[in-house]
């Protein structure tokens, strides 16, 4: 008899695992109607996944106030597709197709990235299970439905926006440096900003680059609005802002068919309107510093937009040659060592200008010599011809120029009140349009007569400023930013003799 050896295998606990279950939402804005409708998608989804046994809450992912239509700036969901690569979820749910993407073609691509996955998606609204599809016919042409609708409130969306350009009652969603919002959403100054924005015009008219202007508000430790750096370009972005001198520009950018936000060439309608606000600086002010740095883009050969085009030396653009009128370009000699500038007409042709070049050393010290004498004349040169030009009406010009400055602020807020009662309709566009245009009218009658008096009194004011710095020692060393504040020009007469015209209006001649 043969005796087989029998052992007994105990079965084990076959426990079917539990299927990780994700859900996804996102809400357009972040308005308190969008946030009870999240609270309220979370709660739902939480109590669905919790009645059934065999699932198990793999996290809730969510978008607050972004887009359908790019999948690329919603974190909330880049997050759950992390998430489904790690390999932590099993099946999602989600409300609906327009909830999840509204690009079709974004949809189908994710629907098939998860797919590969193994991760199927459930779209309450349109009952669809990704999972039990044998087609993608349905969600292609339901997501393509989502886009239409998508595109169709944009639609509606702009011709509201466009609407208000023509009344000129939008409201910018971002305000720039130097504004801040009243109780009713307008654009008012404010005061502590707008001080550095003036600043920073001053700056460029007294003939600093943006480089410069940037490194003096970093050394004087001025905040920008968001605690950053200062930088060339963040100074120029405010130099060629419309908004300082209280005009608006709208519809600078555009989003196309396929949303993507695109730099407006003229391919849509854009809106001006001046006087729109308040504002910090004035239109003449602008427009100098506007032709200034296009000079200087010139003298450079740089174009718009370069980094390079505000990075000067102090003489730059500000010699000029006496024997022939050209300006002078900077050089070096001696392998770097010895930095001089010369005369352009020479150094083309030296038959039609005998004029040789000038150390940059020996231009400063001579522009040492002259503030010192200048310093040191105060009473008997400056002052009396201060008082001189005092009797001859600048302060009274001066005040005209406060009267007109005040009715153009009144003009402005008339302005703005007759565009908020047009957008209420409470006056026709008939009568808008004739108060607007007298408004205007007035307007630039003021404009013409401010910019006339401003070129009288602009020598008084220089030359107050100029009082100013004289009372203080001598100087010991060459300093640009001094050199940029008082010097409109400098004229070599010759090799041993340079003329520095001031922006008082005076001329001093003195020896290299």
């Amino acid at each position: 008899m043969i005796y087989l050896k029998i052992s007994k295998i105990e079965s084990k606990s076959t426990e079917k695992k539990k299927l990780r279950v994700a859900a996804y939402c996102r809400v357009s804005t972040e308005s308190d109607e969008q946030l009870d409708s999240f609270e309220a998608q979370k709660a739902h989804y939480d109590a669905w996944i919790k009645i059934h046994d065999n699932w198990e809450f793999a996290g809730l992912f969510y978008d607050f106030g972004v887009t359908g239509t790019k999948t690329e700036h919603r974190d909330g969901l880049q997050n759950l597709l992390l998430e489904c690569k790690a390999g932590r979820i099993d099946y999602i749910l989600t409300k609906s197709i327009s909830r999840f993407s509204r690009n079709t073609t974004d949809c189908i691509s994710l629907v098939r990235e998860l797919l590969d996955m193994n991760i199927p998606i459930y779209f309450e609204k349109e009952n669809i299970d990704t999972g039990s599809m044998e087609s993608e016919l349905v969600l292609s042409i339901l997501s393509g439905m989502a886009q239409d609708e998508s595109r169709s409130i944009s639609e509606n969306n702009k011709w509201a926006v466009h609407q208000r350009f023509e009344k000129g009652t939008y409201k910018f969603s971002y305000v720039s440096f130097g504004y801040m919002r009243d109780k009713e959403g307008f654009m008012v100054i404010d005061p502590k900003e707008a001080d550095t924005v003036r600043f920073i015009f001053q700056s460029a008219l007294n003939g600093f680059g943006c480089n410069k202007i940037a490194k003096i508000l970093e050394e004087r430790q001025i905040p920008t609005r968001k605690g950053g750096k200062w930088t060339s370009s963040t100074v120029r972005d405010i130099l060629t802002n419309e908004k300082y001198y209280g005009a608006a520009i709208f519809q600078k950018t555009y989003t196309d068919e396929n949303f993507h936000r695109k730099k407006n060439y003229g391919e849509v309608d854009s809106y001006f309107i001046e006087e729109h606000h308040e504002p910090i600086i004035s239109k003449a002010v602008f427009e100098r510093v506007k032709e200034l740095m296009k000079q200087r883009a010139l003298e450079k050969r740089i174009q718009s937009g370069s980094d390079k085009y505000q990075q000067r030396y102090a003489f730059s653009g500000l010699i000029f040659c006496g024997e022939c009128g050209d300006k002078f370009r900077r050089k070096t000699h001696d392998s770097g060592k010895e930095i001089a500038w010369s005369c352009r007409t020479h150094i083309m042709d030296k038959e039609k200008c005998s004029m040789k070049y000038i150390r940059d050393d020996m231009l400063k010290a001579a522009f040492v010599t002259t503030m010192n004498k200048l310093i040191y004349s105060r009473k008997q040169l400056l002052l009396p011809l201060y008082e001189n030009i005092s009797i001859q009406g600048s302060n009274e010009s001066s005040s005209r120029i406060h009267f007109i400055q005040n009715e153009l602020q009144k003009l402005s807020e008339k302005k703005d009140t007759l565009r908020k009662l047009r957008a209420q309709d409470i006056i026709d566009s008939v009568v808008f349009n004739q108060e607007i245009n007298f408004i205007d009218a007035q307007a630039s009658e003021y404009r013409a007569e401010l910019s006339d008096l401003s070129g009288k009194t602009k020598d008084f004011s220089e030359l107050n400023k100029l009082i100013h710095f004289t009372d203080k020692e001598m100087m010991t060393a060459f300093n640009e930013e001094v050199f940029c504040m008082f010097v409109s020009k400098i004229v070599i007469v010759n090799r041993n003799c340079a003329e520095f015209h001031l922006k008082c209006g005076l001329k001093v001649k003195e020896a290299l």
